[in-house]
């Protein structure tokens, strides 16, 4: 691979820690942040010229492409030939800025935060940051089942899948999958809207996060071994046997993995609109509903300890 955009050992490690003890930095500039301004704006000028179809989305994921994958690659090597050092910092900032499993713990946290200060409106506020579902009727338990859920699937989304694709494919690689998850995240929906210009992000992110939720089934399983209260024989088998009864290929086996070694049952009835959405329960049926206290604690725990251990298979992978 190109000097100075091949996956690093010791760079990735720097580029965790970094996550763990800084977060997400709050900046104007984020990388991640101009891809989202970036798609707004060749969104406007396809559909400006009547490319508002699958063509159009399929023209925009090249365009993004493009400007936020080959562009920086090729600046962060280049600049690798006349400094390394210096190249070697860009690379560390660039990896670093697209992790974020402390903010999404952060998040997490207020939820719970809020439910113990018995603010159900403030609960309701930042699980709405959380979930697309409707929240203002959600009760306590409700809130904590929003957060654990969004905790279990942005495990794949923001963490695990990134670390993955830096393992295959370098920065190029983390880059391409930040594209295509902003891309989901901003037209992939199935409004009038997006449901064809979306096609191309939601059908690609699906792909390319096929693997890492797969994996997250196993992670999450073996986490359970370390932690007293969580059963890793539980999330094994009804991650296997419910994540299909999520929509998509890929939500349900961290949601129903999670369900399963925490011992609680997940989701429940959710509206968005004013609509129902769907009432299923993830989980053993004979466990009660989630969303008590020290449940969210426990699902951190689970995801950290995941965590560690895909950063433990990926540095294996880098030797």
């Amino acid at each position: 691979m190109v000097e100075g955009l091949a996956p690093s050992a010791p760079l990735l490690i720097v580029a965790v820690l970094s996550d763990g003890v800084f977060g997400d930095p709050q900046i104007r500039y984020h990388p991640v942040r101009l891809v989202g301004s970036a798609l707004s704006l060749y969104e406007r000028g396809l559909r400006g010229i009547g490319l508002s179809g699958y063509a159009g989305g399929c023209l925009l994921f090249l365009a993004l492409s493009v400007t936020c994958v080959v562009l920086p690659a090729s600046f962060i090597a280049l600049v690798s030939t006349w400094s390394p050092s210096t190249g070697t910092a860009l690379h560390i900032g660039c990896l670093y800025f697209q992790l974020a499993l402390r903010d999404l713990v952060d998040h997490v946290l207020t939820v719970e935060r809020f439910c113990r200060q018995e603010d159900l409106v403030a609960a309701q506020t930042a699980a709405a940051r959380l979930v697309g579902r409707d929240t203002y009727d959600m009760d306590f338990a409700a809130s904590r089942r929003a957060a654990i859920e969004s905790l279990a699937e942005n495990f794949v989304d923001g963490f695990l899948s990134p670390v993955a694709w830096y393992v295959v494919a370098g920065l190029p690689g983390i880059l391409l999958f930040k594209v295509i998850s902003t891309m989901d995240s901003m037209v992939g929906n199935k409004s009038p809207k997006y449901v064809r210009f979306g096609w191309c992000g939601a059908r690609l992110d699906d792909v390319f996060n096929y693997i890492p939720a797969r994996l997250s089934w196993l992670l999450l399983s073996m986490s359970a071994t370390f932690h007293r209260g969580l059963s890793a024989e539980k999330g094994f088998r009804f991650g296997l046997r419910q994540h299909s009864l999520v929509p998509g290929p890929n939500p349900g086996w961290p949601e129903a993995t999670m369900a399963g070694l925490l011992q609680r049952k997940l989701i429940g009835p959710i509206w968005k609109d004013c609509v129902p959405v769907t009432s299923i329960w993830l989980g053993d049926a004979a466990d009660p509903e989630g969303g008590k206290d020290g449940d969210v604690t426990r699902a951190i725990r689970a995801v950290i300890t995941a965590a560690l251990l895909a950063v433990g298979l990926a540095l294996i992978a880098l030797q």
